[in-house]
C-alpha cells in the first residue's frame, strides 16, 4: 500500500515539475507574423516604417524581459543543482541555449527596427528635399 502511494505522489511530483519547466521548453515566439511581414512589405511611407520600427521594439523589449527571467532561471539551477537532480545539467545547458537563442533574436529584431527607422529617415529627408524644390505658389517661384 505505501509503495502504491510513493509510486503515485513521484508521479504527481514529476507531472507537476513538467509543467512548470513546460515554458522552457518553447524558444522565442515567431516575430515575423504574416500580417508584420505584409506590413513590412507594404511600408511606403515615414510612418508606416516608423510603425513597423515601433513593434520590433516592443518585441524586443519583451524578448529581453524572457531572457532576464531565463537569466535568472539559470542562475537558480546553478546556485541549487542539488534539487534537480541528474536532471539539473540538463536543465543549465537547456537554459543556456535559449539564453543564448533570446540574446541574438534580441539582436536580430533591434537590427530590423534599426533599418526600419533608417527608411523612415531617409523618407523624411527625401520629402523635406522634395518641398524645398517645390515652387511657391504664392511667389511663383
Amino acid at each position: 500500500m505505501e509503495t502504491k502511494f510513493l509510486s503515485m505522489l513521484k508521479a504527481i511530483s514529476l507531472a507537476s515539475l513538467l509543467g512548470i519547466l513546460s515554458p522552457i521548453a518553447t524558444a522565442a515566439d515567431p516575430l515575423d507574423t504574416p500580417e508584420i511581414a505584409a506590413a513590412a512589405e507594404a511600408a511606403s511611407t515615414q510612418n508606416d516604417h516608423e510603425a513597423v520600427a515601433r513593434h520590433y521594439e516592443e518585441a524586443a523589449a519583451e524578448l529581453q524581459a524572457k531572457l532576464a527571467e531565463k537569466e535568472e532561471l539559470l542562475e537558480h539551477y546553478e546556485d541549487k543543482p542539488y534539487l534537480y537532480g541528474r536532471r539539473a545539467q540538463d536543465l543549465q545547458s537547456h537554459t543556456h541555449a535559449l539564453i543564448r537563442n533570446y540574446k541574438k533574436t534580441v539582436k536580430e529584431t533591434m537590427q530590423v527596427a534599426a533599418t526600419h527607422r533608417q527608411m523612415a529617415a531617409k523618407l523624411n529627408t527625401n520629402h523635406a528635399a522634395n518641398d524645398a524644390q517645390q515652387p511657391d505658389a504664392v511667389s511663383g517661384l
